[in-house]
């Protein structure tokens, strides 16, 4: 199957969506899940024009990656949470539902169950304020 280049994911790198931007390189772009399944759940994606894990360049996949723990060490230290859930879904059977190459960095508390994937939008006004949180934690984190 073709990679659709109008899927929302295309459209975001493209400026025709509105995302809350956390970080991004020549290679990847990070961003808040306008659907978050917890407080402060992220996705990063490749540039590169990838459905899936499958499909990406061997370099594509590792700027992912670097990417995915640099959001990930922000994450951990802006919300102060003992753990996170990094997850990446390859195919539609296995729960992709956007088909561009992307990870999720979701931060998990004890005694908090985690919402429904790609259930409930959360207006960007209210990601705006944790996603402060998680460039100021860039920031510092890039430092060490």
């Amino acid at each position: 199957m073709a990679y659709d280049p109008n899927n929302i994911f295309a459209k975001i790198l493209r400026g025709e969506l509105p995302c809350v931007k956390l970080a991004e390189n020549a290679h990847t772009l990070a961003f808040m899940d306008v659907m978050p399944q917890a407080t402060g759940h992220a996705l990063i994606m490749c540039r590169e024009p990838a459905e899936t894990l499958l499909d990406v360049s061997p370099e594509g996949a590792a700027e992912c990656i670097r990417m995915t723990q640099r959001i990930a060490k922000a994450i951990k230290l802006a919300l102060d949470v003992p753990g996170l859930r990094v997850m990446q879904f390859t195919g539609s059977a296995a729960g992709q539902t956007v088909p561009h190459l992307h990870f999720h960095v979701i931060p998990i508390r004890p005694g908090e169950s985690l919402r429904k994937h790609s259930a409930q939008m959360t207006p960007a006004a209210e990601l705006e304020p944790i996603a402060a949180r998680i460039r100021a934690a860039l920031a510092q984190t890039d430092k060490t």
